[in-house]
Parts: structure tokens; sequence; C-alpha cells
């Protein structure tokens, strides 16, 4: 597994030098066991062949009364006989004496008929003759003659052989190796590029951009058809669902403007149907059911209104825009929702931001921020909405003490149509979705802090809008007026229920 992990190229190279390492080991082997075995079998036969032209060469010469009066030896003993060469020559006589050795310090070795190998040297030993007299006179005795040569110029030559084979095993290897990494590096180019082509088109979500294909028609130049065509296909599948996301946003957008006309038409129909009702004009089931059509009708007004501002943020339509206060927009807002907090308690810390945006989507964002506030915290708990301006940016805090916003929410908490568990059918999910694409729209953010002020637990939402100008040093803090106690400002305004 952990070869499996290694580059490609890394893969092909050591797989090639494996392989190559496994070749020339073999070739080794068979080559040097070849050469060793020649080498050792030359050096005995040279031996052999040897110790077989002394007993031709040896002219040993005794007086007639024996042996033991050796008169001359052939220099030829001289000649065999050097330790400049490693050999020795012994002359023995049937009795087992030593009648002459070359060179004076050989080596005493048992003689043998068959050639041996014994302490460092292969030995062979014949049989020579004693003539009386001359060497034209008669054989009277005979001798043995040792000859050895020491194994060790073989051996040598057989070490540097099997050194020689052992480096060239490993030089191959690494050169495999490394005409692998090449061959592989240019190999895998065409790859390489493209995957740098596939990550620039990733980085830039740009699919109608092509990746290069190669001259060659190979694998590679298939792989490059292969990703050019789904590129191809992907940018046709792209553009057409743009198109179809185009004509639903204006289809959504224009549907909603239509629907605002009767949608305010029954509204106002069922407006005088309840006012009837409540001054005895009509019964008591038909000013029950009056009531109730006004209220789901005010909710399909609602809803009608924020598909609209969506389906214009989709399209990206503009409405104009002016220079405007948030924090006022925040106290209207607050004045608003006043009357059906719930028992919650709104406290407003607003100070001067002014920003170049739709004011009525501004209006609506503030709304949507405290709504969802009061939909998702149980009665007593405590809303704040605070207004900053910081260098450039204006900065639009909503923080409650509530039980704060499950773990399993918050990754689609700004997507449409997401409702949390506590909601109870109150609203259809858009609220915080429109809070994000009014902040987008004009180039704001909006984000979920865990922790309100003070370390305390709940929910904090942070929205981001650029300011219109940069409030002077200090400013902040001359309109921040006196603070009440637990270090929260005395409010511009409080609402309670």
């Amino acid at each position: 597994q952990s070869f499996d992990r290694l580059p490609i190229r890394v893969r092909l190279a050591s797989a090639s030098a494996l392989l190559t390492f496994v070749i020339l080991c073999a070739f080794a082997i068979a080559i040097g066991s070849l050469t060793v075995s020649r080498i050792r079998a030359d050096f005995n036969r040279q031996v052999l062949d040897t110790a077989n032209e002394l007993p031709l060469q040896l002219k040993i010469i005794a007086s007639p009364t024996g042996l033991h009066k050796i008169e001359e030896i052939s220099p030829a003993l001289v000649a065999y006989g050097n330790s400049d060469n490693h050999t020795f020559i012994r002359l023995i006589t049937e009795g087992g004496g030593v009648l002459r050795q070359q060179p004076e310090n050989a080596p005493e070795l048992e003689p043998s008929l068959l050639p041996r190998t014994e302490r460092g040297y292969r030995v062979v030993t014949r049989i020579g003759r004693v003539l009386e007299g001359s060497q034209y006179g008669p054989v009277i005795g005979r001798v043995l003659i040792v000859y050895g040569r020491k194994t060790s110029d073989t051996e040598a030559t057989v070490a540097r052989l099997e050194l020689f084979l052992i480096l060239g095993v490993f030089a191959g290897t690494a050169l495999a190796l490394l005409a692998g990494m090449a061959i592989a590096r240019r190999a895998m180019s065409p790859i390489a590029q493209l995957t740098s082509v596939a990550a620039d088109i990733a980085r830039t979500r740009d699919p109608s951009r092509r990746v290069p294909e190669p001259a060659s028609t190979d694998e590679v130049s298939e792989l490059a058809q292969t990703l050019s065509g789904m590129l191809h296909e992907l940018d046709a599948a792209r553009s057409e669902r743009e198109s179809v996301l185009a004509r639903q946003r204006r289809f959504v957008a224009d549907a909603s403007h239509e629907l605002r006309t009767p949608l305010t038409s029954v509204l106002a129909n069922l407006e005088l149907l309840a006012e009837r009702s409540e001054v005895g004009g009509l019964s008591s089931d038909l000013g029950d059911a009056a009531r109730s059509a006004l209220r789901s009708s005010q909710r399909m007004r609602r809803l009608v209104a924020d598909l609209l501002l969506l389906a214009r943020t989709d399209v990206g339509r503009r409405p104009s825009r002016e220079s405007v206060d948030l924090a006022q927009i925040v106290i209207e807002a607050a004045g608003e929702l006043g009357p059906v907090s719930r028992a919650h308690e709104i406290v407003i810390d607003a100070r001067p931001a002014r920003v170049t945006a739709a004011r009525d989507e501004l209006h609506r964002l503030v709304i949507n921020l405290i709504e969802n506030a009061l939909k998702h915290t149980p009665p007593g708990t405590q809303i704040n909405v605070l207004t900053r301006t910081q260098g450039d940016d204006v900065t639009l805090i909503v923080e409650d003490d509530g039980p704060g916003v499950p773990a399993e929410l918050v990754p689609t908490l700004f997507e449409r149509f997401v409702r949390g568990a506590g909601d109870r059918g109150g609203s259809f999910g858009l609220g915080l979705a429109i809070v994000k694409a009014v902040a987008d729209a004009h180039g704001g953010s909006v984000a979920l802090d865990g922790t309100g002020a003070d370390g305390r637990t709940g929910a904090r939402f942070v929205v981001r809008l650029p300011g219109e100008r940069t409030a002077p040093s200090g400013e902040d803090d001359a309109q921040a007026g006196d603070s009440a106690p637990g270090g929260w400002p005395i409010s511009d305004r409080s609402l309670a229920t």
C-alpha cells in the first residue's frame, strides 16, 4: 500500500530499476560463475602442464655410489621453482628424504600423485629419473618431483572479477533508476500539463477553457480529448442551467410583482369585511372566516414581498439607493415590532452609521433579524440591537441571550426555506436568506457569531456594510453616552411588553 501512494513516475522508475537489478544479477551470476570456473580451470591446467614437463626438463645426475651423492641438477630447477612466481619444487627420494628444494623456504607438503589444493597451493607430484654419470647415462633410480603454485594470484583475479560484477550490477541499477526517472518525467509531462490546466479551470470555474492535446495519438492524447469533451459538455450544461435559472428568476420576479396588485385588492376587501364584522354587519362565523382569510392573505403578501426581493437580487436588479442612517432604520424597525414582541425586551443602542443603500431593503434586513430573534427565543429574552461605525465599515449587531442556534442548523442557516425546529410554521424559511441577499447586494456580509456580549450564550448576528464615510477618531466615544450596568450603553430606545 505504501508503494501505491508513491507518485507514478517514482513507481515506474522503481519498477524499471528493480527489473534491471534482477536481470543484471542473473547475468552476473551466470557470467561470473562461468568466468571464475574458466579462470580456475586454466590455472589448474597450467599447473598440471608444468608438472608434466618437469620430469623431462629436470636432469638429475648421480654418482654410481648412490642417490645420496647428487652431482648435478639442471638449471630448470631454479627456473621452475621461483619465489617471485609463487612456485616451488621439491625432490624427494623413494624413502622420503628430501634431495633438493627450490626455493629453500618451500612449504612442506606431502606428495600425492593426484592434483590437490593445500595450504593455498595447487600441488602436483610426478616421478622423475636419476641418471648415472651423465645425462646420457642409465637410469639408476627414481625421485618424486613435487611442484606447487600459489592460488592467491588466481583468487585475487576472481575477487576482482566478482567485485567488478557487483559494482556493475549496482551501477547499472542506479543508471536504470535515473534513466527511468527521466523517461517517466518526460512521459508524464503531458499529464502534468493537463493537471495544471484542470487545476486552473477548477480555480476559475471556467469550463469554456480547453485542455492542450498532444500531437501523438496515445493514451495521453485520448485522455486530453476526453477531458475536452467533458468540459465542453459541462460548459453546455452550465449555460443551459444558467439560462433556465435566469428564466425562473424572471418568472418569479414577474409573478411576484403581478401578484401584489390582486393581493392588495383581496386584503382591502378582507379588511373591510373584518371591520363590518366588528360593528355587527356580519354574522360571527363570517367575521371569523374573514379575519382568518385576512391573516392568511397578510402572510401571502409577506411571502410575495420576500420572493420579489430575492428574485430582484438574483437577476441583479438594483433599486435606487440613497444615503440613509442605519441607526434610524433600526429604531423604526424596532418600533414596528414592539407591539408583537411577546414579552421580549428589545434594547436599542443605535449610533449614527450612514450607508448608501436601498432604504426598504435595509429595513427588511433589520426586521428579519429582529423577527428571527423573537421567534426562536423564549419569553423574557433580551434582544440587543447595535449599530457602529468602524473605519470604513458600518456594523449592525443583533444578539440575544436565548438558547442559540442548533449546531446542525449552522451550515445551512442562510439558505432558503431553512426553518428551525422551534419555528412551528411561523415563517417561510426565507428571513435569513433575505438578510444575506441584501447584505451581499450592498457589498457587505452577514455572519453568525456563537456568543453574545460579555460571553453570554445566545445567537449573535453581525452584518457589515461599506460605510458612506469614515467616522473621525473619537466620534464613537463622544456619541456613546452613559453606560448601563454590565457594560451596556443606555439605549436610545427600549421597547418591552
